[in-house]
């Protein structure tokens, strides 16, 4: 079995407010970094992202992949590769733990990726923790300051 990487971040923000976020998959490409492009391609019944194509380029790793989302009651959402040129895995979760009477949540990231051609596990590893910190960062930034922030620093270039 394939190790995984994982790592946690405190969000100044309650736990519905975080996942609504992370399920916007149209406003990736606006804070990941990673994530060029992004296309929900199936919806479930309550209308969550069941599939997503993402357009990733994380430096050591480019791809055009699938992901099949699940979601686990209000606070956890985990995924799997369905296809991908680059990947022969790629699964994670964000679990999330309301903190500070619910005014915060602790969010807990985890990804195991595993690509097609060879590459040392260190090296795999240290993709797998910078692809993580990055997106907690992200998350952070962009859930503190307010679903339009993005949109209000383009208005001030």
């Amino acid at each position: 079995m394939a190790e995984h990487t994982s790592s946690s971040i405190t969000i100044a923000a309650a736990p519905a407010e975080v996942m609504g976020v992370i399920a916007d998959f149209d406003r990736y490409p606006e804070w990941t970094g990673e994530v060029k492009e992004a296309e929900v391609l199936a919806k479930d019944a309550q209308g969550r992202a069941e599939q997503v194509r993402l357009l990733l380029d994380a430096g050591a790793i480019k791809d055009d992949h699938t992901l099949a989302y699940t979601w686990t009651g209000e606070n956890e959402v985990s995924w799997s590769l369905v296809k991908s040129q680059m990947l022969r895995a790629l699964d994670g979760s964000y679990r999330l733990a309301p903190r500070d009477g619910g005014a915060g949540t602790e969010v807990t990231y985890q990804l195991t990726v595993d690509v097609k051609i060879p590459m040392l596990g260190m090296i795999k590893r240290k993709a797998e923790k910078v692809i993580i910190d990055r997106a907690l960062a992200g998350l952070k930034k962009r859930v503190e300051s307010g679903p339009e922030a993005p949109a209000d620093e383009a208005k001030k270039l």
